[in-house]
């Protein structure tokens, strides 16, 4: 139980890290109304942090998942 519960520290960490480099790009701009949006092809590091991302995401899901059926048992 004490493994998954740091391994599950150790992908929030890295989920929220890999989430923050990917909005590093878009600026202010985005933030206040005023971006692009037009629609444009992910490249290079910005495709491996979104699938990273993806991934770090169902790893978090399914630890979470499993912390709770190893509680109610």
């Amino acid at each position: 139980m004490k493994l998954i519960t740091i391994a599950q520290l150790v992908i929030a960490v890295l989920l929220t890290v890999s989430i923050l480099l990917q909005n590093r790009g878009s600026g202010l701009s985005g933030a206040f109304g005023g971006d692009f949006g037009g629609y444009y092809t992910k490249r290079g590091m910005e495709k491996f942090l979104f699938y990273f991302s993806a991934l770090l995401a169902i790893i978090f899901v399914g630890l979470a998942v499993a912390t709770v059926v190893i509680a109610n048992r």
